[in-house]
Formats: structure tokens, C-alpha cells, sequence
């Protein structure tokens, strides 16, 4: 969060605007009436939401460039679901990549389309041989379109799209698995996805005390400051897994040279994704 550009990084006076992203993507949770009306907020300011169409250069943000480095993360103790080791049998995608692999627990629990959707996918085989086609240091590391170009998509009922599924029990952290959408249409998630490269570090205190005025529960803010996180997309992106195993895989294609769009100058690749169930053996 703290590596986006200076102008967006204020959270009261500098996210760049941008597109309408239509209407609200979760409806009110009754118990989150604080939240709920915070993502609102929020959902007219953030900087960097994640397409899976490229942004029209006009609307992309110019900043100074960062300073990439190795990022090192430390164990975090939480009581957040994201935090815990997948349970035996739990399903997980494993993702061999041209850089390394990274293993991701699904909660199809909570996201029954994005997982239905992404395992399908995945066992046709569609992933095998497609690119990361947008990578930001900090951000998130996106891919799932064959084309390679962030336009394209697919899925399992005949590359209709679906709405977004979210739920107050997941959460954008460090290696969140998401699903993209358009900024055009809700109801338009298809086959990109993308991992969340956050940086660890402790939220801006402008973040904190909306996020606290809002009832977040004590838990996530915890974790939002033990791990970082980018939880301005909470409760308007789909969180459908967590890396669990391999998040150094994923820090390590963030570093890679990118063009203007965040393309990699050369392809990282994914081999494969492999749906399998979760053993500890």
C-alpha cells in the first residue's frame, strides 16, 4: 500500500480516480454496516483496482519509479482463516510456474462460482503455457488470460461471466488468491486471477482509523498490520484461495522488469495448475 504512487497513497485526499466500477460488489451484511458503508467510501477513491482489461494510459497513475528489493516476510499469528494451515483433504491448486511453484488452499465455502470456475479451468487445462500479464511490485501479481494481453478470459459455462462472491470471513492479505473483474460490469469475473503482493508493513493511520470506525473487528486489523494487505478490495473483489505454500515464488515475479503496463519484458510462465486435495503427509 505504502508503495503506491505518493499522490494515491493518502487515503482522504489523492487515490487518482478512476472508472465506475458499476454498481455495489457485495450487498449490505447486516452486521457490517460500518464496513459496508467504509467500502463505499473507499470504492471512489482507491487507486488500483484490478481489471481484467488494461487501463487506458490516461487513467493509469504516473509515479517516480520504486525501488524494488527482496521482500521478507515473518510468520504472522492470527486467529484469521487465512492464516491457518489447510486442513486434510481441504482442495488446493498447485501452480508450477517458469519461476518456482506456489500452492494455494480454495475455499469454495465461501466462493462456490470462482472455485467451481478455476478448477474447471484448470483441469481443461487452460492455464498451461499462459503468462502473468500484469505484475506491480507491491500490489499484485495477475494472470489467467490465454492471450496473454489482459483482455481475454474464460469459463465453464460457455465464457459466461459471474457476479462477485465476498465474504467478511476472507480478505485481501499477502497471497491472497482474488478473481478479476471489470471495472464496466459486475457481474464479469472469467478466468484472470490474481495473487496479492502487498508488502508487510502497518496500515497509515488515516486507514486504521477508518477502519476502526467502521467496526473492524480486532482480528483483521491485526492481521492487516502484522502482514499488510490491501483492504480498500475487501467486500468488492472475490477471494477465492490462499497461498499457503511458494509466496516467495510470488515476491520473486514482482521483481521482475515490467513495461509502463506492468507486462514482464520476458514472459514468466505457468506451466500448470494441478487441482489436487491437501495431505500433510
Amino acid at each position: 500500500f505504502a508503495q503506491l504512487p505518493a499522490a494515491g497513497r493518502r487515503l482522504c485526499g489523492g487515490f487518482p480516480p478512476f472508472p465506475s466500477r458499476g454498481r455495489s460488489a457485495a450487498r449490505p451484511l447486516k452486521n457490517k454496516k460500518g464496513e459496508t458503508a467504509l467500502r463505499r467510501v473507499l470504492s471512489l477513491i482507491v487507486c488500483l483496482a484490478v481489471w481484467p482489461v488494461p487501463w487506458p494510459a490516461a487513467a493509469a497513475p504516473k509515479a517516480a519509479p520504486q525501488q524494488k528489493k527482496e521482500v521478507k516476510r515473518q510468520a504472522v499469528e492470527s486467529t484469521e482463516l487465512q492464516f491457518q494451515p489447510p486442513s486434510e483433504g481441504d482442495p488446493i491448486a498447485v501452480f508450477s510456474t517458469s519461476m518456482g511453484e506456489v500452492r494455494a488452499v480454495l475455499y469454495p465455502q465461501y466462493a462456490p462460482m470462482a472455485v467451481e470456475n478455476f478448477t474447471g479451468l484448470a483441469r481443461q487445462g487452460y492455464f498451461d503455457g499462459t503468462s502473468f500479464h500484469r505484475v506491480l511490485y507491491g500490489f499484485v501479481v495477475q494472470g489467467g488470460d490465454a492471450g496473454g494481453t489482459g483482455t481475454g478470459g474464460a469459463s465453464i459455462w460457455n465464457n459466461e461471466p459471474f457476479a462477485p462472491e465476498v465474504s467478511a470471513s476472507l480478505r485481501h492479505y499477502p497471497g491472497a488468491l482474488c478473481a478479476a473483474k471489470s471495472p464496466e460490469s459486475e457481474r464479469s469475473i472469467l478466468s484472470q486471477f490474481y495473487f496479492v503482493q502487498a508488502l508487510p508493513q502497518t496500515l497509515e493511520s488515516e486507514l486504521q482509523a477508518q477502519l476502526e470506525a467502521a467496526g473492524t473487528p480486532e482480528a483483521v486489523l491485526s492481521a492487516y498490520n502484522a502482514a499488510g494487505g490491501l483492504p480498500y478490495l475487501d467486500y468488492t473483489d472475490t477471494v477465492f484461495g490462499q497461498v499457503y505454500q511458494g509466496m516467495e515464488v510470488v515476491d520473486a515475479i514482482a521483481l521482475v522488469e515490467v513495461d509502463e503496463n506492468g507486462k514482464p519484458a520476458e514472459d514468466v510462465l505457468i506451466n500448470s495448475v494441478t487441482i489436487s486435495s491437501y495431505t500433510a503427509s
